[in-house]
């Protein structure tokens, strides 16, 4: 019952219900200050202190407290304070007493320590954070819808215009004090049991919490369609938690956000941190990190700080070191989009790695390859290697490449993140045409060491990958042509936007001047509050095949030196995109048979994989 017609709906207990719950152990500093729906029936109300305001909603249903364990609604053993209580609720042994709370209809909560409201909670709402720069000052305000597109523009505020910034932040801040409510919440049929200690929480529609230690200043944004789920021992502090997450196991998270769909568990320890959209982060950790959509971490003694990721895989071990020498752990990279590390990996940052790519070994030298996407980053002793544009023909990438939008575990509608899952975006396919460019010079200007290897940003290069990166480059960027011929079809692009240099926010592909239509659309005053700023970069993301059309074609005249395209242009682009996609595929049964030749595969397993490379 919400708040509006709440005076109409309860009423005052009747002499002889307040009788009955006297028998029944209930006590009350003033009997006139708790008032309970018409639907209210004394006789389930039991052991039960009140104290201040405290209404009660109907009694008379049975709940689910348990699959196919059904229950009547009441309230026992229990101390209320300043309290509304929904209808049909069940609410049990409560070791220390539930202060200032709202709880919806058709609630389960048992065996609870303590659940209260106190002075300054702020819900995780309007919070600032740092992360990258992990001694920096903050750079992300944490709120309930924030979408990785907005966090990461942020970060890019933060860095590049602080004035701006702060103009954010301001906007931000207001949204928070908007939202979070006045006292804990506690939305319809959640259940919270075995939990020892909740302050200042609210938590959406049928969300669960079972068996954790500790939440405090916390939202759980969870939606009947979207639930959340916090499991045992858990502690969560100064978080947002968004639809469809789960914190498990131990899990230790503080100051971050959690995103839609995002599961941390297996005692992962978590602080400063954001993860987007179907992140799954176990045993390891994560401090002053941006796991951007579909991090990864499944393994322990991995370390994730000070990084921007997005579609990441970690290997077993990996570390990221933001201590590069004496001026503190202020030091940050970005791994862009579909990277992986190895094993032990590690890192040294500052780093920038290309899309797509494998690191391997210890990376000391502070390389950045954002030219150079699709490689292999191998450490060898003192010298460090790149392959360039390998990782294009494995069988790994064709993988990574098919399995997200099949994983992605939103609900259809309401989603917060605006993900680009695909992989020949043009922030990739530009990298690409930049990297192949890079190649060609390199091999022109013949500028070799002792050895005969090619030196980029501190890592050498030898011939063979050089001429093998081109000829791959090159096989990856007609099959993208081809493909947009294929698709789009018309031989003039709709709209110019697009043409222009492309950006990556946040696991998001968006030309880099609708970021600046934003950003002039807030300085000028025409969006005045964050939701409407939310807004404006979504609807970028409904525009993404127009604007990505723009870039291709461009991108076609300027690889054939053309000043327009012809029917029989467009065909050719489309055949030689055919050409060179029936080449990839071979690489990929190529790279597949070498695995099958290892003699561990399963036939089965190995077939499944050639079936789908069609």
């Amino acid at each position: 019952m919400t708040d509006n017609n709440r005076n109409e709906y309860y009423r005052s207990l009747d002499i002889n219900e307040i009788e009955m719950m006297e028998r029944h152990g209930c006590t009350a500093d003033d009997w006139t200050r708790v008032t309970v729906a018409d639907g209210f029936d004394a006789d389930f109300v039991a052991n039960v202190r009140f104290c201040g305001d405290v209404t009660i909603g109907e009694n008379y249903k049975l709940i689910e407290v348990e699959e196919g364990f059904m229950r009547h609604s009441g309230i026992y053993n229990a101390t209320l304070r300043n309290t509304n209580i929904g209808d049909n609720c069940l609410i049990e042994n409560i070791g220390a007493y539930i202060n200032n709370c709202n709880i919806g209809d058709d609630c389960y909560i048992c065996n609870v320590g303590l659940i209260t409201t106190t002075d300054g909670a702020t819900f995780g709402q309007g919070i600032t954070i740092a992360v990258l720069n992990e001694a920096g000052r903050g750079n992300i305000v944490l709120y309930d819808n924030l979408s990785a597109q907005m966090a990461a523009a942020m970060v890019r505020w933060e860095r590049d215009n602080h004035n701006f910034f702060d103009t954010i932040k301001g906007m931000t801040i207001e949204y928070g004090e908007q939202a979070r409510p006045k006292q804990t919440t506690i939305g319809f049929g959640a259940k919270i049991i075995n939990t020892k200690e909740l302050v200042n929480i609210s938590v959406g529609d049928d969300c669960e919490i079972n068996g954790a230690a500790r939440l405090a200043d916390c939202t759980l944004a969870g939606q009947q369609q979207a639930s959340i789920y916090i499991g045992n021992d858990c502690i969560i502090e100064n978080c947002i938690v968004q639809p469809g997450a789960s914190i498990t196991d131990g899990a230790k998270v503080t100051n971050s956000l959690i995103g839609e769909a995002c599961h941390v568990g297996r005692g992962f320890s978590a602080e400063s941190t954001v993860a987007f959209a179907n992140s799954y982060l176990d045993n390891g950790e994560a401090c002053a990190n941006f796991c951007g959509p579909f991090t990864v971490s499944h393994h322990k003694a991995t370390l994730l700080i000070g990084t921007m990721l997005s579609f990441y895989n970690a290997g077993s071990a990996t570390n990221y070191s933001n201590h590069a020498y004496k001026m503190g752990p202020i030091h940050y990279g970005t791994l862009a989009r579909g990277c992986k590390t190895a094993s032990g990996a590690h890192v040294l940052l500052p780093a920038n790695i290309g899309d797509f790519s494998m690191i391997m070994g210890k990376i000391t030298g502070h390389p950045n390859t954002n030219a150079l996407p699709f490689s292999y980053i191998i450490a060898n002793g003192n010298d460090t290697f790149i392959v360039p544009a390998r990782n294009i023909a494995t069988m790994g990438t064709w993988r990574d490449i098919g399995k997200w939008d099949k994983r992605d575990q939103r609900p259809a509608e309401g989603r917060i993140a605006a993900m680009t899952t695909d992989w020949l975006n043009p922030v990739t396919m530009q990298r690409v045409c930049d990297g192949r460019q890079l190649l060609i010079n390199m091999k022109e200007q013949g500028n070799t060491d002792n050895r005969g290897n090619y030196n980029y940003s501190g890592c050498l290069i030898t011939p063979k990958a050089l001429n093998r990166g081109i000829q791959l480059y090159d096989m990856l960027i007609r099959m993208a042509m081809g493909r947009g011929t294929d698709i789009y079809g018309d031989l003039v692009p709709h709209t110019v936007t697009g043409m222009e240099t492309w950006m990556d926010l946040g696991g998001m592909a968006l030309p880099a001047s609708c970021l600046e239509n934003l950003e002039n659309a807030i300085a000028n005053g025409s969006i005045s509050n964050i939701a409407d700023a939310e807004k404006m970069l979504a609807n970028y993301a409904d525009h993404y095949d127009d604007y990505k059309w723009a870039w291709t074609y461009r991108t076609i005249l300027n690889y054939h030196q053309w000043d327009s395209m012809t029917n029989d242009d467009a065909q050719r682009v489309s055949n030689e995109g055919k050409e060179a996609t029936a080449t990839w595929k071979q690489l990929i049964r190529e790279d597949a048979q070498k695995e099958w030749a290892m003699g561990d595969v399963d036939e089965e397993t190995y077939n499944k994989h050639r079936r789908d490379i069609k």
